[in-house]
């Protein structure tokens, strides 16, 4: 692995809205999804493919906090490196989040802990010849009757 690491793709987007059955029945009049999951009336996770949109109320967490974006790496230890040499606080939580110079809060999640998946193909495409997934992430799968090559 290198020094940085590689973007391999874009794991979620998460939008503030006010009512979480509204944005559900607005978007779902527009698009055909599964729902992921659901926290009461304060989150709502919908399944793009093997990526996902979460819905949030300004009530789950302040208006800052809910909007942000999700990025997939091929080595998340290698973006921890970099924002500790940036001087880039680290957010706590179970997750890799941080704000960027501007503001922006990212989230990011190693690309063998998460859904999203490419084809062998595109990863060799990539120069991520071999990139895994973890046995929960392959479970994750499984469930939704996606079979992953090894």
């Amino acid at each position: 692995m290198s020094e940085r690491a590689k973007f391999v793709g874009i794991n979620h987007v998460a939008l503030e809205v006010d009512d979480i059955d509204a944005a559900l029945e607005f978007y779902g009049q527009l698009f055909e999804f599964e729902l992921r999951g659901r926290i009461g009336k304060r989150m709502a996770f919908v399944d793009a493919g093997d990526q996902f949109i979460a819905f949030a109320t300004p009530r789950t967490m302040p208006t800052d906090e809910s909007r942000h974006f999700g990025l997939v790496v091929d080595d998340k230890q290698a973006v921890v490196a970099a924002l500790e040499r940036q001087g880039i606080e680290i957010r706590p939580g179970r997750f890799l989040d941080f704000r960027d110079p501007w503001g922006n809060l990212v989230q990011v999640v190693e690309y063998g802990d998460v859904q999203f998946t490419k084809t062998p193909e595109v990863l060799r495409a990539m120069g991520l010849d071999g990139l895994g997934k973890t046995p929960a992430a392959l479970g994750e799968l499984r469930e939704k009757g996606v079979e992953v090559a090894v």
